[in-house]
Order: structure tokens, then sequence, then C-alpha cells
């Protein structure tokens, strides 16, 4: 995998909560996005998913309960867990999506 500078790349991205494929190590796809302080509705996945803010702040709920991720830190979604962002979200987001079996796909 070359050199990857998630910042540049979600900035140059035309869409905000629109994910770009950069890559894949294993059963992981990595993907960025820009968050633009917008909502983001409720999902469940059937994959675990690592949620990585490399700029700004994500604003998640969870359950019920707030949690708010910084720069470097990440929140692993459990697979079948319901998750939403917040509005006031914004920066840059590195997705890890662990989907056994999947190969390819976004």
């Amino acid at each position: 995998m070359p050199l990857l500078d998630f910042a540049a790349t979600a900035e140059h991205l035309p869409d905000s909560w629109t994910s770009t494929r950069l890559g894949q190590v294993g059963e992981a796809q990595i993907k960025v996005l820009r968050m633009d302080e917008q909502a983001y509705g409720e999902e469940t996945h059937d994959y675990d998913e690592g949620l990585l803010v490399i700029t700004g702040c994500l604003q998640l709920t969870v359950g019920g309960q707030v949690i708010s991720v910084g720069p470097g830190q990440m929140y692993l979604v459990e697979a079948h867990t319901a998750h939403a962002v917040l509005k006031g979200s914004q920066g840059t987001l590195v997705i890890i999506d662990i989907q056994a079996g999947v190969g390819q796909q976004e």
C-alpha cells in the first residue's frame, strides 16, 4: 500500500459523508471520508467497523449514549450494533471495515 494522506484525500472528495476505498489489508477495507457537521442516520452492519478520527471530532450515539471521538482516537462498533452520527461532527474520518469473506466489495 502506498503512502496515504487521509486528510488531503478527504479534502478532495466531491461529497461529504461519501467514503472512498483506499485499500485492503487482509479482510479489512480502509476507507476515508469528510464529515461536514451534518448528522448521519442510524445504521447497523453485519461486520465490525473501526471509526478512526484523523482531524476534527466524531459525535456518535450508540445504545443511547453519546460518544465523542477525537483526533487519534478510534471507536470500534461491533457487528449488529446500531449507531448514528450527531450533528456537529466534522473533519476527516477513516473507516476500517472488517468484512470476513467479502473480498474486494465496498
